[in-house]
Formats: structure tokens, C-alpha cells, sequence
């Protein structure tokens, strides 16, 4: 979610107010405006603090709940009100929904359901979110090394140099991912602690499980050991990146080759799937199959960017028009070759954006970041010289 949305609680049971209390001060984009014990009381404590969203727990007096829920619609019908329940049948759904209730929860509440629920009520009434999660963004190669990791890494610093941007870099080679060695870093957690204890993460405990790089950069990384990769299944990292896209701005995910199971799961939630290819017979061939395998899922072939990396690396090149004709689309960007440059980085542990700021293939991934984010309204080539300022720092110099 961007933007702060505003919850007040009422529950009268103290221990289970105290879990959505939990549960919601740990969401980064949610600001707990009040708590109350009473249902007497509540009417006047959303009067004054006027929230976003009441969440109303109905277990200690369900008849006196269900009075506050319709008081509350009829009196705020701008305040979504969600209700709580560890009653689930029909008849008393149907009564919460008849009072006014827009969303229903079984107790104990689960964060991913919550999270759903508070995504939902705020939908505006033309069904577009008020508060939207951050945009997910894959990066997925046509062959093995052809520099996704490179690009993954660096684009998600570039994006993290925004100062309205907050960035989570998510490594999903489970086996032989190496974003960490890119960074430098030795982090403490990894993808297996977190879907290992997903049912008790919340967003504060989330954020504290994941590594910063000076950058801004958050780093999830793969196991440590290659065998626990089979301990982490679809449906736990699926939860993962639910509670991600809710603390972050932006995920930049670099996928494994194998395109399994997890790796579906973070194309079908991805805003931008990049494609990274070379200019050569094999990758295209490749990009031509993983372009009608996605085309068989929803709407994945139309979120795919075809990258060329590694552009102008040798005169025995296929053309960039050839290399259009044979995939059927537009190459969306082209970062040029620097393998010394990447080499020393890599090497070193440190970004393009730290090593080498004045470099080619810096500025074509900046720029990249830049588009990506939707800042479009005006070309930097058609820029005045004395306009083309841009959040990157290096980029003004």
C-alpha cells in the first residue's frame, strides 16, 4: 500500500485487541488512529478520530456489535467497516453485511487476510485501489548468463536512489543465487526463514528479517544451504510477497532459469517482467518459447519488456530488426556491453551506480529504473541541456 490509511479498533477483549493492535502498527502504510474496549463508547471515538477503517470484533456482545456496525455506516458512510468474528456461519455474516459491514474475518485473524480485507474495503467505487501495494518487477533470463542478476541488482539500486522509493530485492535462484556476493553482504536471514514463519511475521518483523545495503536496498537472498530450497513451497512465498508488496514501493525479483513453481508466483504478481536476452540465435530462440508459454497465462505476455543486454558486444551480433522480426515484438531496452566494468563490480561486490556512475551501461539502467517507475513525461534526449535533472544524483553531476 502507498499513502498512510487510517484504522481505528473496537474490541472489549483485550488479548485479542492487542493481535490486531500488533498486526496493524507493524504495517508500515497503516497508522492506528485509535483502539477502544467499549461499543458504548466507539460511536464517539470514531467521531473524533474520523479513520479510514473500523475493525470491529463481534465476540463479546454480538448484538451490541452489530448495532455499532449499522450506527457507524449510517453516521460515516466513507469509513469501511470490517468485522471479526470466530463465529463463522451464514446468518451471521449475513447480518454484519446487512448492518453495514463490508468486509468478514474469522478469528483468530490471519495478517495476509487482513491485509486482503483492508485492500479491498478502501477499493474505490470504479474498483481502483486508494491505496495501491508496491509494484513487483521480475527479471528473468532467455539463457543462463546472460546478466539478469547484474541487471537485478543494479536496477533495483537505481530504483532504491529515489528518495519517495523504498526497494526490496528478492533472489529466488534457490540454489545458485548470488545477489548477496553483487552487494557484499552476509545477511542473517533468507527466503527460507521467512516462509518458514510466515504465519508469525508482521511487517515490522519482516523488514527486520531482510538485509539493507547502503544503497537503500532491502536483500531477501536465497538459502544458505542448497538442500533447504525444497523446504519453501508456492503457497508460503506467495504470503512472502503479499506481506512485501504491502512494506515495499517497489520488489525487483530476480527469477531462477527453471521458471518453477515459485517463479510463476512472482510472474503472476509482476507489474513488469523483464526479459533479458543477447543478440544471439539460442537466447532469441528461447525468448520465442517463454513468449508462448506466458501467452498461455493471463495477461503475462503483455506485462514482458524484451531487454537486450550486452548490446554491441561483437559485430557477429544479430541485428536489432532481425532480432524484432524473429520474437514478433519491440525490443523495449537496450544496455550496452561493459564486461570489464561489470566484471570489476561483481568482483568487488559493488554497484554500477558506486563504481562506475559515469559509465554507458549505468546510465542505461538508470534510465531503465526511470521508465519503469513511470516517469515518462518527457524524453531526456529532448530535454533542455539545462533541464535534464533527474532523482538519480549521478545523473546531475
Amino acid at each position: 500500500m502507498s499513502g498512510t490509511l487510517r484504522i481505528s479498533i473496537c474490541d472489549p477483549d483485550e488479548s485479542s485487541r492487542e493481535v490486531l493492535k500488533k498486526f496493524l502498527i507493524g504495517m508500515e502504510s497503516v497508522w492506528l488512529e485509535a483502539d477502544g474496549s467499549s461499543y458504548d463508547f466507539f460511536p464517539d471515538i470514531v467521531a473524533q478520530a474520523t479513520p479510514d477503517v473500523a475493525v470491529i470484533d463481534l465476540d463479546s456482545d454480538e448484538e451490541k456489535a452489530l448495532a455499532l456496525v449499522e450506527t457507524l455506516s449510517r453516521a460515516h458512510s466513507d469509513c469501511g467497516i470490517v468485522v471479526v468474528s470466530s463465529r463463522t456461519d451464514g446468518q451471521l455474516i449475513l447480518k454484519a453485511m446487512r448492518s453495514g459491514a463490508r468486509e468478514f474475518l474469522s478469528s483468530p485473524v490471519q495478517l495476509d487476510e487482513l491485509m486482503g480485507a483492508l485492500d479491498r474495503v478502501t477499493a474505490g467505487s470504479d474498483g481502483s485501489k486508494r491505496n495501491n501495494s508496491g509494484a513487483v518487477i521480475t527479471v528473468a533470463g532467455s539463457s543462463g548468463g546472460v546478466g539478469s542478476t547484474t541487471v537485478g541488482v543494479n536496477l533495483a539500486v537505481a530504483l532504491a536512489q529515489n528518495p519517495d522509493n523504498s526497494v526490496a530485492l528478492i533472489d529466488l535462484d534457490l540454489a545458485l543465487g548470488d545477489a548477496d556476493v553483487f552487494l557484499d553482504m552476509m545477511p542473517d536471514y533468507t527466503l527460507l526463514d521467512v516462509a518458514q514463519n510466515i504465519g508469525r511475521l508482521d511487517l515490522a518483523l519482516l523488514r527486520k528479517s531482510l538485509t539493507k545495503h547502503d544503497s537503500g536496498v532491502y536483500l531477501l537472498p536465497r538459502p544458505v544451504q542448497v538442500e533447504d530450497s525444497l523446504e519453501i513451497n508456492a503457497e508460503s512465498f506467495q504470503k512472502a510477497l503479499g506481506l512485501l508488496k504491502a512494506s515495499f514501493t517497489h520488489l525487483v525479483v530476480d527469477l531462477s532459469k527453471s521458471y518453477n513453481s515459485l517463479d510463476m508466483v512472482a510472474l503472476r504478481a509482476s507489474e513488469h517482467i523483464l526479459l533479458l536476452t543477447q543478440l544471439d540465435l539460442p537466447c532469441l530462440r528461447n525468448v520465442v518459447r517463454l513468449l508462448s508459454a506466458l501467452e498461455s497465462q493471463d495477461g503475462l505476455k503483455d506485462r514482458v519488456r524484451v531487454i537486450v543486454n550486452r548490446s554491441g558486444l561483437d559485430n557477429t551480433q544479430i541485428s536489432s530488426q532481425k532480432a524484432e522480426e524473429t520474437i514478433a515484438r519491440e525490443i523495449f531496452w537496450r544496455i550496452p556491453n561493459n564486461y570489464a566494468i561489470v566484471s570489476d563490480c561483481r568482483n568487488n561486490g559493488v554497484p554500477l551506480i558506486k563504481s562506475a556512475p559515469k559509465a554507458g551501461i549505468t546510465h542505461a539502467i538508470a534510465e531503465l529504473a526511470r521508465r519503469l517507475s513511470g516517469d515518462e513525461s518527457v524524453a531526456e534526449e529532448d530535454m533542455p541541456k539545462d533541464k535534464k535533472k533527474n532523482w538519480l544524483p549521478f545523473l546531475n553531476n
